[in-house]
């Protein structure tokens, strides 16, 4: 469950001091923070720190019936002993094992009360725990976060370490097995002494996992997870004393743990330039560069975050200018600081155009940084950036919960900084900087130490290894390390508790109701519909127009890649403005934008804030009634439009996502292009200017579209300002794009394809099928079959392969909707030894869904409670009601859709569940496509016996 969490907020702003520092309060007493700057939401807070020594911080949010509980630990990967790295990480995976008064999955209770947004990451500083509940179910939250907090060790054995232990091993390999996997383990090891807390990454080694014993395991426990090492955070449906109370009974009776001794500030900066080359098996070449510079708690973080922000923090940024439109050196660039508690890397990344000289991509990259430190950026440039931040911000903080939700802010401002509301100081700073300010951080930082790796493209994995393991010997100790320091001594106790804990989860017998706007039609003077869900949680609108007609059109055309091609086309120019400009207006808005082509639908998206959303949709209607199509930019996108198929061909996933549909569909079907719509090199490098002119003309057209509005604006106040950007759009002469999706037969027999990745620590296997179209009357019983099977975390495919046999990090099924037959996959990633297993256990857990195990009464039970229970949470965002009405409209479904769910999916029987099962899972019919290193997985899936088995190249041509 590791995580590289980067908070919503200014991703990378959170943690660095400012001008503004929040009063301080006397325990208990609620703070409403002045606002830094006018538009920037600040979030009132109640904050109490219980006899224990655990701190509280409370948020009231009444919007939906749902309450963000979120649990941290001040301790992360910095905190772990010599020889035990990785150790965090796999305790907090050994936190959802269970505790000594719940023996269970600790997913469990929370599937059952609809629990969502509930994971658990851990990083360099901090350890964290999260879900999103009904606000009827905060006591059985509570009761299993403190369980496992106080009542943890006599649950933890030798076999639950050793199944962790083996997840753990596999989520490593399974990063691994990505390109540029490893780039990271490399970048911590040169940028930090090896004395350094931060000198490896959090993951570990795999030689440390396998040392961690049970006596680790206690230790860590009692030393970290006291009760004065936490902060609970409580944002949402809920009172502050109402929050009290219970997080008092439930956690008052733990105990505070030991003072603590810890790492302080080393920014270890380095003085010289150092450089590394590092063969690999990936597509491109890629140049990282990496600065050391100073933690969370320093000003200058935030300043060197708009450094980065201007150097490369998008389109419109100098380096981005410089090597992708003027110079044509490479792909893509990007730039930013990843801010920690002791130190904080600015991180440089080039992905380098295939032809081109890395040498030159170097010169560019140290002219335009020298340029930079000799002039800093220009006032539009920290405006821009300023912009940006304020709308990342607002639209993070419409969630309670999750990655980035309001729990996140004030938990990390809490821990971090003793300030839940830490985020104003950025702000503030954000306000106050001057460019010759950014330039003195960046001239600080930026000028001297920083660490080039060149990641070039290899095919030897003997040589590719050894020069892994020497450049992760990395850095060597260094003089200047910070003594450790102690938490002041305080007194804390522990006290008695009410709560009951004998008796197991308290049940939750209530649950709220499914609050969901109503939707409201309307229809612009040429004809367009409009349908509006009001969301006024926060300052945002969200539109998308969406068209009938996706790359489903490309197996048609004989033409992969056209669809999605042409819609990317559609921001990299209008009739008036070029890239850059659109780039530079979308940041001055603080919009976001983005057209994308799916499998049935294209869409434009755009997000505006409020207060901007005039000249927002103004900009919209441009990029898509009058796109340029201009040769220059179609040539620099199909670069990298073709350098991202390398990286897709690259992943194991990506690849096998690829073939998949030819082999499902049958070549000719419009449907048997890759999953992902990018086509093929060849096709796209045959598209011209007109074939993308004639794909706009026939599918992005007024008579072909709907505009979908979900956010804070009303039918009075939209309906003006589309008719002023679409009202006047008129219907070309062409005809409209009309596709039809054939049925296709099932396949008469089991087929296995392989494909070759040698050395690969890790075996990517994928089983298909045909499930019916989406708009299917048994849509439901579909869905519901498909959770008990593989599509939740205690589904029969996930309990085996993970929890039961640690083979994998993940395993499950999915379904892809679709208006034509579904594709249904299981997959699985595993180790390579376990791969014939893995295969044999997956066909087993089929035949059993459809025989002798159907679906029982007490699984069907527990999705419908879930799916029903889980309503209120999954539509808390303005874009998560947004999704739900392009399902009503594509899929043809009543207006009150979502507000019925409820009474259908509790109307679901079990003979309707376990019909659909039959239905759909066929292993005598599946299609296998396995990813791995055939010299050691071949014959031992030979020898299952499944059906014919050949070996095919990344096309899907037959090689034996």
């Amino acid at each position: 469950m590791i995580r590289l969490h980067r908070l919503l907020v200014v991703g990378l702003l959170l943690g660095c001091s400012g001008l503004v520092h929040a009063r301080a309060e006397r325990d208990g007493r609620t703070v409403t923070p002045a606002p830094v700057l006018a538009a920037v939401p600040t979030l009132a807070y109640t904050r109490y720190v219980l006899p224990n020594g655990l701190t509280l911080v409370v948020h009231e949010d009444h919007k939906a019936p749902v309450v963000a509980v979120s649990v941290w630990y001040h301790v992360g990967s910095k905190n772990e002993p010599a020889a035990r790295s990785g150790f965090a990480h796999l305790f907090e995976h050994l936190m959802f094992q269970g505790s000594e008064n719940h023996n269970d999955e600790y997913f469990r209770p929370f599937e059952l009360a609809g629990a969502t947004d509930q994971n658990g990451t851990t990083w360099l500083d901090r350890t964290n725990y999260f879900q999103t509940v009904p606000t009827t179910a905060v006591d059985m939250a509570l009761w299993m976060e403190s369980d496992r907090m106080g009542h943890l060790l006599g649950a933890i054995g030798q076999a639950q370490l050793d199944e962790q232990r083996g997840v753990v091993q596999n989520e490593k390999r399974q990063g691994e097995n990505q390109p540029y996997g490893r780039v990271f383990t490399l970048l911590q090891a040169n940028a930090f002494p090896a004395n350094h807390p931060y000198h490896h990454t959090t993951i570990g080694s795999m030689a440390d996992l396998n040392a961690a014993a049970l006596g680790d395991v206690k230790n860590w426990f009692r030393e970290y997870y006291g009760a004065a090492n936490a902060t609970v955070v409580l944002a949402g449906d809920i009172t502050p004393a109402q929050a009290r109370e219970k997080v008092l009974r439930y956690f008052g009776d733990i105990g505070p743990g030991p003072r603590l001794s810890r790492p302080q500030p080393w920014t270890a900066a380095r003085t010289t330039s150092t450089r590394a080359v590092f063969p690999d098996k990936v597509p491109q070449t890629r140049i990282y560069r990496e600065w050391n510079a100073p933690g969370l708690a320093d000003a200058d973080a935030t300043l060197l975050d708009l450094a980065t922000t201007a150097l490369g923090g998008g389109k419109a940024s100098r380096l981005y200018q410089r090597l992708v439109y003027r110079d044509k050196l490479a792909d893509s660039v990007s730039m930013s600081v990843m801010p920690f508690e002791l130190a904080s890397m600015v991180m440089l990344q080039v992905s380098v155009r295939k032809g081109a000289d890395p040498a030159r991509v170097e010169a560019a990259l140290d002219d335009e940084l020298a340029r930079f430190l000799a002039t800093g950026p220009d006032a539009d440039e920290l405006a821009r950036a300023r912009t940006e931040s304020r709308a990342t911000f607002i639209r993070g903080i419409e969630k309670v919960g999750g990655f980035g939700g309001k729990a996140t802010v004030l938990a990390e401002g809490q821990v971090y900084r003793k300030n839940p509301t830490a985020y104003l100081e950025d702000f503030a700073m954000l306000r106050a900087a001057t460019p010759q300010a950014v330039r003195g951080a960046a001239q600080r930082w930026l000028g001297q130490g920083d660490f080039t790796l060149v990641v070039e493209p290899g095919s030897d994995v003997t040589a590719s290894d050894a020069a892994y393991a020497k450049l992760q010997r990395g850095l060597p100790t260094a003089a200047g390390a910070p003594a450790l320091k102690a938490d002041a001594a305080a007194a804390y106790r522990a006290v008695a508790s009410t709560a009951e804990r004998k008796h197991g989860v308290p049940e939750v017998e209530r649950f709220p109701d499914l609050d969901f706007p109503a939707l409201q039609r309307a229809t612009l003077s040429n004809g367009i519909p409009v349908v509006l869900a009001e969301r006024h949680a926060v300052p945002v609108v969200n539109v998308e127009l969406l068209f009938r007609g996706g790359y489903a059109s490309d197996g048609g055309a004989g033409e992969p890649g056209r669809a999605g091609f042409a819609m990317a086309m559609l921001d990299e120019g209008t009739a008036t403005l070029d890239s850059i400009a659109i780039a530079r207006r979308l940041e001055q808005l603080g919009a976001q934008l983005g057209t994308s082509a799916g499998l049935d639908t294209t869409t434009a998206y755009l997000s505006a804030l409020q207060d901007q959303l005039q000249p927002s949709l103004a900009l919209l209607a441009d990029i898509v009634q009058q796109p340029a199509f201009r040769d220059v930019d179609i040539e620099r996108v199909r670069q990298q439009w073709l350098a991202g198929i390398a990286q897709e061909k690259a992943q194991p996933t990506g690849l096998a996502l690829r073939i998949m549909p030819p082999l499902l569909y049958g070549k000719g079907h419009p449907y048997a292009i890759p999953f992902s719509g990018t086509g093929t090199e060849a096709a796209v490098q045959a598209l011209k200017a007109d074939d993308l002119r004639a794909y706009h003309a026939a599918v992005v057209r007024p008579d072909n579209v709907q505009i979908l509005i979900a956010g804070d604006t009303t039918l009075a106040a939209i309906l003006p300002r589309l008719e002023a950007a679409f009202g006047g759009w008129k219907v070309p002469a062409t005809p409209r794009l009309e596709l039809s999706v054939p049925a296709v037969a099932t396949a008469q027999r089991p087929r296995v394809f392989l494909m070759d990745r040698p050395g690969a620590p890790q075996t990517l296997i994928l089983a298909g099928l045909l499930a019916p179209p989406t708009a299917s009357p048994d849509f439901l019983a579909i869905n519901a079959m498909n959770e008990v099977f593989g599509g939740s975390f205690t589904s029969r495919l996930n309990m085996n392969l993970r929890e039961d046999k640690h083979w994998a990090y993940g395993a499950g099924t999915l379904l892809r909707d679709a208006q034509g037959q579904r594709p249904f996959l299981a997959y699985a990633p595993v180790q390579t030894d376990k791969t014939a297993e893995s295969v044999a256990e997956i066909l087993r857990e089929s035949q059993a869904l459809i025989g002798a195990q159907p679906p029982s009464r007490e699984e069907i039970s527990k999705v419908k409670q879930s799916e029903v229970r889980k309503l209120p949470g999954t539509y808390e965002s303005a874009r998560a009601v947004l999704g739900a009405v392009a399902g009503i409209v594509q899929y043809a479904r009543p207006d009150d859709y979502v507000q019925t769910l409820r009474k259908r999916i509790e109307a679901l029987s079990d003979a309707q569940v376990q019909a659909a099962a039959r239905a759909v899972v066929q292993p005598a019919h599946y299609t296998w496509v396995v990813v791995g290193d055939l010299n050691k997985i071949e014959q031992p899936i030979r020898a299952l016996n499944l059906g014919e088995v050949q070996v095919i190249d990344s096309e899907g041509a037959i090689l034996r």
